[in-house]
């Protein structure tokens, strides 16, 4: 997503429910803008800072995410190569996770 592109609102609470879990939407986030700060994609996910540090951690230790400080930010590159998971879906990679989101 481009800088400019204008910016969605967190699923609202009364929702419920999504399809896609918060790792896959920090992942599809972070594939689009892979310089976003933490806070950025809480607001944009609807989670807290400290769940996207968990979330971002969890991703690193399972080889999905890589963390590289650039200066006073960090700039997050994905593993697209990565089999997803489940075993339902073990069959695809994190390449066709983010197809999704674009």
């Amino acid at each position: 997503m481009p800088r400019n592109a204008p910016r969605t609102a967190p699923v609202a609470a009364s929702v419920g429910w999504t399809f896609l879990s918060n790792h896959a939407h920090v992942l599809i986030l972070l594939a689009q803008e892979p310089d976003l700060r933490m806070r950025e994609v809480a607001g944009r996910v609807g989670i807290t800072e400290r769940a996207v540090q968990r979330i971002v951690a969890e991703l690193v230790e399972g080889g999905y995410l890589e963390v590289r400080r650039e200066g006073r930010r960090n700039r997050y590159r994905l593993h697209l190569d990565r089999k997803l998971r489940h075993p339902i879906e073990a069959h695809r990679t994190l390449a066709h996770l983010i197809e999704l989101g674009r």
